[in-house]
């Protein structure tokens, strides 16, 4: 997709609708180039951002270590790494540690994978050689001791006030990759409700933050304290419907909200996993079964009775693409 004509495909789109709709965006690519435009979209759509500077900044894995230290959340040791010059910061982090590109970018997505762990200065100057004509923004950040499920999240709406509309702390069960992935399957984990909606309300709050966001947070075995691993800013994250299937519909209270109308109170419930089924099954191979799928409802990712269109649509692309890599590539 062009999302440098997203601004004036909204334009095209808002007119149609007409009534000022709400927006809910997707991907990060996609947050940038609106933000940037928010003053011509702003007539004609709800949205809610903090200020542009600070998108930016917390939509890059350096700016965001610089916001949590500033404000005193606790957050692993890393080093950003541009040129051979950065390569000596290595030395003083512990290790293991992981090696990641400063933000999403496609050319990098392609080639390499979302992460690396790295064990020894050695191999992140090594991965830095392969990587940095590719994408010369890197992150080497010290690991958190644990597995996928202590891995905490927590999605929030923060309305104009800088308070949270709604609320919603999740723990993530398996991962794919296992340990550097994303979401596979997760869960409701009320029992940290309260604690990850402070930590992460206030953090928002401080850094001028307003709209759609998350924070991801890993549990340390070795001391038991929330270390902050990423937050998600201006979009829906990728496991957001797990707040929805336990009672917790962060968009509609978004609707709401920037509609004028009441916000309903979450409906309290036993928690219920959310899963994807492809990735959790890859992860489930390698990692085995989690208990908690044994003791919890499941609900899938795409399927429902009630609404097969996303699992209809999810199964024609799998098919496409089948087809695609199967078809005879024509002789030149």
């Amino acid at each position: 997709m062009d999302y440098e004509k997203l601004p004036e495909r909204l334009v095209d789109l808002a007119n149609d609708l007409g009534g000022r709709p709400v927006l809910f965006l997707t991907e990060e690519e996609a947050v940038h180039v609106v933000s940037r435009a928010r003053d011509e979209l702003a007539p004609l759509l709800r949205l809610r951002f903090g200020s542009h500077d600070a998108m930016l900044a917390l939509t890059h894995k350096d700016g965001v270590q610089q916001l949590v230290d500033r404000h005193g959340l606790p957050i692993p040791g890393a080093c950003r790494l541009r040129e051979a010059a950065d390569l000596t910061q290595l030395d003083a982090l512990r290790y293991p540690c992981v090696l990641k590109p400063g933000f999403k970018h496609a050319g990098y997505g392609a080639r390499f994978k979302k992460a690396y762990i790295v064990l020894t200065p050695a191999e992140a100057r090594v991965l830095f050689d392969q990587i940095s004509p590719v994408l010369p923004d890197l992150i080497a950040q010290e690991w958190i001791e644990g597995g996928d499920d202590a891995i905490y999240f927590c999605l929030q709406y923060i309305g104009e006030n800088g308070q949270a509309v709604a609320s919603f702390a999740g723990r993530k069960l398996r991962a794919w990759p296992p340990q550097v992935g994303g979401t596979a399957s997760c869960i409701a984990a009320p029992e940290v409700d309260e604690e990850l909606g402070a930590l992460t309300e206030g953090f928002f709050s401080a850094v001028g933050f307003r709209g759609m966001g998350a924070m991801e947070y890993k549990r340390d075995t070795r001391d038991g304290r929330f270390y902050v691993v990423e937050p998600t800013v201006g979009r829906t994250d990728f496991q957001q419907e797990v707040a929805t299937i336990n009672g917790n519909n962060l968009p509609y209270a978004a609707y709401c909200y920037e509609c004028g109308l009441p916000v309903l109170a979450p409906r309290p419930m036993p928690p219920t996993i959310w899963r994807e089924p492809v990735t959790d099954r890859w992860s489930q191979q390698v990692q085995g079964t989690h208990p908690a799928f044994a003791e919890h409802k499941v609900v899938d990712a795409y399927w429902r009775p009630s609404d097969p269109a996303p699992w209809l649509r999810v199964m024609w692309s799998r098919v496409w693409q089948r087809l695609a890599r199967a078809k005879p590539r024509s002789r030149q």
